[in-house]
């Protein structure tokens, strides 16, 4: 048989191509590739594919950067949204079609340009300066290499100089920044009348037939989200502290072999006189300034109540001169040895004799001695207590987070064995969706503070949802809170979506209906009040108006943003001038009485803003070209987006 297809190779290949063409033929080319892909492509530019690989890749890449920024408030599932699935894929869009541009227009980077890109990055410079052993300090602490760093960094500068000329050359004239200045700096003062919708709840009434009515039609609105009921157990601070005790044994043992920390050395206060020396002297000039030393000791050997105006006179150390050469209080290793080891035998009141020291001469005098010292027992057993209790409890902590590590997984649906080994209480909570704790019904026991800190915490949260721990009601791993916070959890109940029944929300719906309607009659005295205001015409009514305020767009005073935007858009031309605004505190109704413009520009005020301006402009203007990059490159989304962006296709978790 092999010998027969050896010898008919020819014949062999026409029958491969006949059995093999039909196939093509009938299926079609694209069959063949998605056999040799079966990596869903998300989106098409300059007809390259995007892969969910690369999706998958820079969401990664993406979470590990929030993941740093946000550290223990990091949740995962805070970015797993439709939102932020659709924004990643769109700037993977928008980086192929830079790339796209930056290849058909051959932008390239010169090495000078290279060079100094790098040298001026502050992380790889030292004092300032590039240091070349810095910068492989830091590649070698990402696990780069200079030359993949590098052809990163070519690669970057490259595809910056697609758009970043558009954004840099924009440029808002200078005229257009001072009508803008004008206009945020002008002054405006205003009266306000509130229509509070607390003033209308009185004899509004709700009936039964109401709140039905609400009910049928805010089902969307009292749905309750999935949620748990958690058992959980804490090993921290308290837990391991619980039960510790130290003994007067402990302290005065601990006192004993630590009396250095709670002693205090010998210290004197000291004086200098210095003749400075240069190292470079010849032996005439050193000659000089120790016969000029030996002058000075002499005389303040002769008269040491002298010394200090002999330093002010004679002493070179700028420093201490003009106090009379005082050094302060000095304690050993505080000073240079020979200069150290004179002041050590001097008695106080003495002056020394000419030292020598890499500064110069020094004529030395001890003016106070303070001896050792150890602070008494009783002054310091607190202090001791707390230490040791700290140390016994970081000791114990260890022990009952690795005991804990080895219960979890003893007994995998119950924490049970966990409490009763380390002795610590099972706590509960119930009402944990995904986006965090639920307010609890009043009958039910509230968290403590400590507690509801715990529970809502991100990574609890991510633990509690997770399949292990969500669907098959298992123990959580030990949950690392904080350096001192283990959790270990499991889901005691699942709770699905639901809406509450009638008779459990009935006084929510009651108290709901209430606030609609006594907004309703704010809002209709509010209107009626404006109404009579715009008819009157001439001079201002007061009546009822608090007192008026100066407002700028800058700052608003009491104003809302939403009343602040009401007078800012009123016609100035006859005052005074009305508006009304609806908020969730009731109707107001703002009337306008004097428009003043503001100060007159500080210097570099109008600079400083077209720059912001210009920066804004430049920023509009390249989100227009890369929208016009993305039509040039066909830029496209294909149907597996759609299913990655709304979670029918799964991307990698981490």
């Amino acid at each position: 048989m092999f010998d027969f297809i050896r010898n008919h190779q020819r014949w062999m290949q026409l029958i491969l191509l006949l059995l093999i063409l039909p196939s093509f033929a009938f299926f079609g080319v694209q069959s063949y590739t998605s056999l040799m892909t079966s990596e869903p492509e998300l989106a098409s530019v300059d007809g390259q594919a995007i892969t969910l690989g690369e999706f998958n890749r820079a969401r990664r890449s993406q979470l590990e950067q929030y993941r740093n920024m946000l550290g223990a408030q990091f949740d995962a599932a805070a970015f797993d949204t439709p939102e932020f699935r659709e924004q990643l894929l769109n700037t993977l869009i928008d980086q192929r079609a830079i790339a796209a541009a930056a290849t058909q227009g051959r932008y390239s980077v010169s090495d000078e340009t290279l060079r100094r890109t790098i040298a001026a990055i502050p992380a790889v410079q030292q004092d300032g300066q590039f240091s070349s052993e810095r910068y492989r300090q830091v590649l070698a602490a990402q696990g780069m290499t200079p030359p993949v760093f590098e052809a990163g960094m070519r690669r970057d500068l490259a595809l910056a100089q697609v758009l970043q000329p558009i954004g840099l050359t924009a440029r808002v004239p200078v005229d257009v920044a001072q009508k803008l200045f004008a206009l945020v700096t002008e002054q405006r003062t205003v009266a306000s009348q509130l229509f509070t919708a607390s003033a209308y709840t009185q004899g509004q009434s709700v009936s039964e037939a109401d709140i039905l009515a609400w009910y049928d039609a805010n089902q969307a609105r009292l749905m309750v989200p999935e949620n748990v009921d958690l058992e959980f157990v804490v090993v921290n601070e308290a837990a391991a502290t619980r039960d510790v005790k130290v003994t007067d044994a402990d302290i005065e043992s601990f006192y004993k072999q630590n009396q250095a920390r709670y002693g205090q050395p010998e210290r004197r206060r000291v004086s200098h006189i210095l003749i400075e020396v240069p190292a470079s002297a010849d032996a005439a000039t050193k000659a000089r300034a120790l016969k000029q030393a030996q002058e000075v000791a002499a005389r303040a050997t002769a008269d040491p109540k002298a010394f200090a105006a002999l330093a002010k006179e004679f002493s070179q150390d700028t420093g201490s001169a003009n106090e009379g050469g005082d050094l302060g209080w000095i304690s050993k290793n505080m000073l240079v040895p020979a200069v150290e080891d004179a002041v050590f035998k001097l008695a106080k009141g003495t002056v020394s004799d000419v030292v020598e020291s890499p500064f110069g001469l020094h004529v030395i005098i001890v003016t106070d001695v303070q001896p050792a010292s150890i602070k008494p027992l009783a002054d310091v057993r607190e202090d001791i207590a707390t230490e040791i209790r700290k140390q016994l409890s970081a000791v114990r902590f260890a022990e009952m987070a690795g005991k804990l590590t080895s219960l979890i997984y003893d007994q995998r649906d119950s924490l049970k064995p966990i409490a009763e080994g380390l002795s610590l209480p099972i706590r509960t909570a119930k009402g944990l969706s995904r986006d965090g704790l639920l307010p609890a019904p009043k009958k039910d026991t509230e968290l403590s503070d400590a507690d509801q800190t715990i529970v809502g915490n991100p990574k609890v949260r991510q633990a509690a949802f997770s399949s292990e721990v969500f669907k098959d009601k298992l123990n959580s791993g030990a949950i690392e809170l904080a350096p001192d916070t283990i959790v270990a959890l499991r889901v005691s109940a699942v709770h699905a979506a639901h809406v509450p029944p009638l008779d459990q929300v009935t006084a929510r719906i009651r108290d709901s209906l209430i606030a609609e309607r006594a907004q309703a009659a704010a809002m209709a005295a509010g209107l009626k009040r404006l109404e009579t205001l715009k008819a009157s015409g001439g001079a201002a009514d007061t009546k009822g108006f608090g007192a008026p305020v100066t407002v700028t767009r800058q700052n608003a005073q009491t104003l809302s943003r939403e009343q602040l935007e009401a007078v800012m858009s009123l016609n100035d031309k006859t005052l005074p001038a009305y508006v009304g605004v609806d908020g969730v505190d009731g109707y107001a109704v703002l009337m306008l009485t004097k428009v003043e413009p503001g100060p007159a520009p500080e210097p570099g005020q109008v600079a400083q803003l077209q720059g912001q301006l210009s920066q804004a402009m430049g920023s509009a203007e390249e989100a227009a070209a890369l929208k016009i990059l993305r039509q040039t490159y066909k830029a496209t989304m294909l149907p597996d987006a759609a299913k990655l962006i709304s979670g029918d296709l799964d991307a990698a978790k981490l």
